[in-house]
């Protein structure tokens, strides 16, 4: 069920379910959630709508979410390894749905809100840009050069919701999970909700676990590589490590009433992530494409700031530094490097 096209004006159908919804949903989260978990009403959205009557606020947010043209470029954009030759290694896509699925299990097991998780997971990387972190950094490098701005990943997310999508109408996302999707990175301040700190923690979970998978299968890693003691605490596999890390989170966080780990499990992670960044992230394999990745996106930056009458159509007006950000950031991998070529490569033409 989408209500991607419908107007905040919109009255839903009407009927003895969905007259009803709201006051059992009331009634159930009274029961079964946490006194710490968000409630799902009411809805506290910039432009007031309507009650669905057949979904909560949240679910709303997340079949937006869903139906949303940034959610399907995730399937093209990288996680890592840029456009890699094998089809099993992870995308942006599958990290969000990983950190989605995780997350939702440590919420239902402190009894907090599941669809408020959902929806901050699902949506907490649209405002990736192409090429992953590397292209994160090249993106804002330009921007500090040129306009002395910055570019965060995060904020940029919350601009795809808030300002982007729905030809530039925004998809009127509730405040937790605006919130979340802007609290999701260590670079930003912590959300205001638990459910938003979940997906925080999650995300590096994820990443650290399935990162280490992925560079295994592109033979930048052996098991072996991996340092020995944080490995010891965590476990020597994908699966037992996320085990692990959940089990200690949900424990500890039950008892001190915040999404928080245990000393050893916690610096065992930071260690696993240190080592990533030095071996993977940083590492010889991915690094010798890095200059290339700052290339195009620098070529690509600067050939908009000349042009911008080339920028497509669904960007809405703004400072020309903004509209080729918001260009450029949503561009997929593929996209990306068909502009590229499109500026770089020669057309062949008949003699």
């Amino acid at each position: 069920m989408s209500d991607q096209t419908l107007t905040s004006g919109y009255d839903h159908p009407h009927g003895p379910v969905a007259d009803d919804f709201e006051r059992r949903i009331r009634a159930r989260e009274d029961l079964i959630l946490s006194p710490l978990a968000t409630r799902s009403y009411p809805a506290l959205r910039a432009r007031p709508e309507p009650a669905c009557g057949l979904r909560t606020p949240f679910q709303r947010d997340r079949d937006r979410l869903v139906h949303s043209k940034a959610f399907r470029r995730l399937k093209h954009k990288t996680q890592v390894f840029v456009a890699p030759s094998g089809d099993h290694y992870r995308t942006r896509l599958t990290h969000t749905l990983e950190v989605t699925q995780v997350s939702r299990t440590v919420a239902r097991a402190l009894a907090l809100n599941e669809d408020l998780v959902e929806a901050i997971g699902l949506g907490h990387d649209l405002g990736h840009p192409p090429f992953g972190h590397v292209g994160e950094d090249a993106l804002d490098r330009c921007l500090r050069e040129r306009f002395g701005l910055a570019f965060r990943h995060h904020e940029q997310s919350l601009r795809v919701v808030d300002k982007l999508e729905r030809s530039g109408q925004g998809l009127n996302l509730t405040e937790p999970v605006r919130d979340g999707i802007l609290g999701h990175s260590g670079r930003a301040p912590e959300p205001a909700t638990l459910e938003g700190k979940i997906v925080r923690l999650m995300d590096r979970v994820a990443y650290i676990n399935h990162d280490i998978d992925d560079a295994v299968r592109a033979s930048v890693l052996v098991a072996s590589d991996l340092p020995a003691e944080p490995i010891e605490i965590l476990g020597d596999t994908g699966p037992r490590r996320i085990d692990t890390l959940v089990h200690d989170l949900v424990e500890h966080s039950q008892i001190a009433g915040d999404i928080v780990q245990s000393d050893q499990v916690g610096e065992a992670m930071s260690k696993l992530r240190a080592f990533m960044f030095d071996q993977v992230y940083l590492g010889p394999v991915a690094t010798r494409e890095h200059a290339k990745i700052h290339r195009v996106i620098e070529a690509l930056f600067d050939h908009f700031c000349a042009h911008p009458e080339e920028i497509a159509a669904s960007i809405p007006p703004g400072p020309l530094s903004t509209r080729v950000t918001d260009h450029v950031a949503g561009m997929t991998d593929r996209y990306c490097i068909s502009q590229f070529e499109r500026l770089s490569v020669p057309v062949a033409f008949a003699p």
